[in-house]
């Protein structure tokens, strides 16, 4: 467009001169303004929007309020309020800020019972769209959130076990925390070696020892926290494969609309 402007520079230039010594006191200024602006490639020139036009700068440098769209509703974008763009927790989890935790422990159905070791607990908070918590992240979370604790904590900032029948049992839970309880790489598990692993015939390379997996090593341990009067504190560790109450925590999102507990 600049070029095209440029080109007919000297034609606009000439058409200016012409009509304004002609039209001066002749009441012709205003064809010869649209002469200059249908000369500019058929472009309209105007302080108003038109379609196909150039469109002017005011005495301010900016163009006029009229020219600039009107926005019907501030409050949505794309259809969406501002309550669904917004960050926010899902329901019956704590808002923490940038991130959430469950309320209550996960409840596992009867089926599931004995089942919630490290393995199916961080699986099932990822099918929930969420991830095991730190053990920095629970003991953090214990003045807002109800973790478990033993059967003489406060069990109003507390899950403590209180129906006798069940019997009275000291509670704590699960984190993502892990540690070794041995030296060595075997300490964290090992995937063994296959029945039919060859070595490289190119370098002369002997075949591996057949050698069983271990994936749920017990020199691999969690970590477990409970409330300990909200300050949170460690209460040891266990083996991946052993079972134990566990919550979720969860990333902000948009539009998660969550009615903030504890």
């Amino acid at each position: 467009m600049r070029n095209r402007i440029s080109r007919h520079s000297g034609t606009v230039a000439l058409a200016i001169s012409m009509l304004a010594l002609i039209g001066s006191g002749t009441g012709l200024a205003e064809a010869a303004r649209r002469a200059v602006a249908s000369a500019i490639d058929g472009h309209r020139i105007s302080s108003k929007p038109y379609p196909n036009g150039l469109l002017t700068l005011g005495k301010n440098k900016k163009f006029a309020a009229a020219a600039i769209p009107t926005v019907k509703n501030a409050q949505q974008v794309d259809g969406k309020s501002v309550a669904d763009l917004e960050p926010s927790c899902p329901p019956s989890t704590v808002d923490l800020g940038t991130w959430c935790l469950d309320t209550s422990p996960y409840p596992l159905t009867n089926a599931q019972a004995g089942q919630n070791n490290y393995f199916f607990a961080t699986q099932a908070c990822v099918k929930q769209g969420g991830y095991l918590p730190t053990a920095a992240q629970l003991i953090g979370a214990a003045n807002r959130v109800k973790l478990e604790s033993t059967i003489h904590d406060n069990p109003d900032t507390a899950t403590i076990e209180q129906d006798p029948s069940v019997g009275l049992k000291d509670q704590r839970e699960m984190s993502a925390t892990l540690v070794t309880t041995a030296a060595g790489s075997d300490a964290a598990g090992s995937e063994g070696v296959s029945v039919g692993a060859t070595g490289d015939p190119r370098t002369g390379e002997p075949d591996p020892v057949p050698l069983p997996a271990v994936p749920e090593p017990s020199t691999l341990q969690y970590v477990t926290v409970y409330s300990n009067g909200e300050k949170g504190g460690f209460a040891g560790s266990e083996p991946v494969s052993q079972p134990e109450n566990f919550r979720c925590a969860f990333n902000e999102i948009p539009g998660a609309n969550s009615a903030e507990g504890g």
